[in-house]
């Protein structure tokens, strides 16, 4: 796929500003804060309906304004569309493609792929569980745009069961347990959709790990061995719907009692982890920080790989100023990996990190103030 045209009109701080591009690789030269994250917030937008950096709408709209629109032209292999999203202030959005308000977001995703890579990516690393589940989340969602439904169930059904609980518990006559039928109907939606995620997930991972493998070894120069577990919150060895689904009903009620003094919800895949393991020694808290930038270099490499895989064509790039972070030998496996095969997008506050055949076969780009000049 191929990203023709960008047209962005009251984000962040671009008011008014249209690009097309005209090459494989755009760099987008500029200092610090002057919108070059901003650009490629936009793209990332419209390909996973989220924002990395905030997750409120009003964030996007530049200020002493109520809306903001995001309009593309995307050439594919079955030929060239029209993306719109437009965003407003206390509302929702409307989501338009090539002419047609869809009346369903989800329906747009899977139009336009991406990956992003920043500098904040280290974070799926040093984080906590919360982050490995929205990056795999995110990934799913533009492999499997049904899955953007099945994770909204299950947290609607996650959030009435944690109301019922504190209801029950904020009672004063009321004694352990909690009353078994209401709790049990709860129960049985929550391990239904509960066990929709997890399979998902697991899958999911199934195929990206080997992949993450292959490139950790090309990168670490076969030097380190990347282990990649899934951890879910209920234990699975197997595929089989009615098992996972027995086996989550069986810790909510091992767990019950633990929920009541807690008053919330400790069993589901709200609560899944992603360990990774570098030479059999968790990354998180022994990886050096090479180690851990491989690792996340590895993890971008394979989502590239996977989404092309999955959905037959390449997926766009977003490099957010990481070039920066990376010493020479994990910045020549990224810049050849990219070469002619991905479109890429590359902020950067310097041209130094690039060599002299990559700076004649990009657009480049300056970005001040929330415009952009041909440089």
């Amino acid at each position: 796929m191929f990203l023709q045209s960008l047209h962005l009109r009251q984000f962040r701080n671009y008011s008014d500003q249209a690009v097309k591009f005209l090459a494989p690789k755009t760099i987008l030269l500029g200092e610090n804060a002057q919108g070059k994250s901003n650009l490629l917030e936009a793209v990332e937008l419209l390909a996973t309906l989220k924002s990395h950096r905030t997750s409120r709408d009003r964030d996007l709209i530049q200020n002493g304004t109520t809306t903001a629109q995001i309009q593309v032209s995307l050439k594919r292999e079955l030929g060239l569309s029209s993306l719109q999203l437009t965003l407003r202030k206390g509302s929702r959005r409307t989501a338009i493609i090539n002419g047609e308000t869809l009346r369903r977001q989800q329906d747009f995703l899977g139009n336009l792929n991406a990956v992003q890579f920043s500098c904040l990516d280290l974070d799926l690393v040093r984080g906590g569980p919360g982050t490995r589940r929205t990056w795999t989340d995110t990934l799913l969602m533009q492999l499997e745009p049904v899955y953007v439904h099945i994770l909204q169930q299950y947290n609607q059904v996650l959030k009435q069961r944690n109301a019922f609980i504190k209801q029950q518990t904020a009672e004063p006559e009321h004694t352990p347990p909690l009353d078994p039928t209401q709790l049990a109907l709860w129960d049985a939606q929550l391990a239904t959709l509960g066990t929709r995620v997890i399979r998902r997930r697991a899958r999911m991972l199934q195929r990206l790990i080997p992949i993450a493998q292959t490139w950790h070894q090309a990168i670490s120069n076969s030097t380190e061995q990347l282990e990649i577990h899934y951890s879910p919150n209920v234990d699975i060895d197997t595929d089989d719907v009615s098992q996972i689904q027995q086996a989550f009903l069986e810790k909510l009620q091992s767990r019950s009692m633990a929920e009541y003094y807690q008053r919330t919800t400790l069993v589901g895949p709200h609560r899944d982890d992603i360990s990774f393991l570098i030479n059999n020694t968790p990354a998180r808290q022994y990886g050096s920080q090479g180690q851990q930038r491989t690792l996340v270099l590895a993890l971008k490499l394979s989502e590239l790989q996977l989404i092309e895989d999955v959905i037959g064509e390449p997926p766009l790039l977003l490099l957010d100023d990481v070039l920066a972070e990376l010493d020479l030998n994990r910045q020549n496996h990224l810049l050849d990996t990219i070469q002619e095969r991905f479109q890429t997008l590359i902020t950067t506050t310097h041209l130094g990190s690039f060599d002299a055949k990559w700076l004649t076969s990009s657009q480049i780009l300056q970005v001040k103030n929330g415009c952009l000049l041909a440089s």
